[in-house]
């Protein structure tokens, strides 16, 4: 058995909600794991203030000032890869992930998505389960694969949805 942390590099691109989860869930002792590094892909989120807030090495990559995808989707293998990452987890990245960049971590990209997959994937979930008129919402852990938000899902919750709920308050 091995007794070694998962060293994790987290991505996001914004506020970085779910990264403080998992700092704060590492730090009290619920999980075995290292944050290794956090790269954003758009300047100045948050999310970048919490990995330096809690010294994790951090990083901007920013997409725009790459020609193309596969070259930003080289830069974050290339910095993931500096930090020895074993597991990849997307934590508010919105950005679509080529092939390529996916089976450089086959298997070890996890995705936290707002939905219950495999309803809503894509974007504006909160808001697509109230214009439905949905009894209840949540979120997915999912193996991220080639397929945007179609890997196997590992767990999720749910939350019902109130009737004064809005797309805010449902987030």
């Amino acid at each position: 058995m091995n007794n070694t942390p998962c060293r994790i590099g987290v991505l996001v691109s914004g506020g970085g909600t779910n990264l403080q989860s998992l700092i704060d869930q590492i730090h009290f002792g619920d999980c075995d794991a290292n944050i290794e590094c956090v790269i954003s892909n758009i300047p100045d989120v948050y999310a970048i203030t919490r990995a330096q807030e809690a010294n994790i090495p951090h990083y901007v990559i920013p997409h725009k000032q790459y020609p193309t995808r596969a070259q930003f989707e080289a830069a974050l293998v290339e910095t993931l890869r500096q930090h020895q990452v074993n597991t990849v987890l997307l934590a508010g990245f919105m950005r679509v992930l080529e092939t390529t960049f996916i089976d450089s971590f086959s298997g070890r990209i996890l995705n936290i998505h707002p939905s219950l997959l495999p309803k809503y994937p894509g974007l504006h979930t909160h808001q697509r389960a109230l214009t439905n008129g949905d009894s209840s919402h949540g979120c997915s852990v999912h193996f991220a694969t080639a397929e945007l938000d179609g890997g196997p899902v590992i767990l999720q919750a749910s939350v019902p949805i109130l009737e004064d709920d809005t797309e805010e308050s449902l987030a």
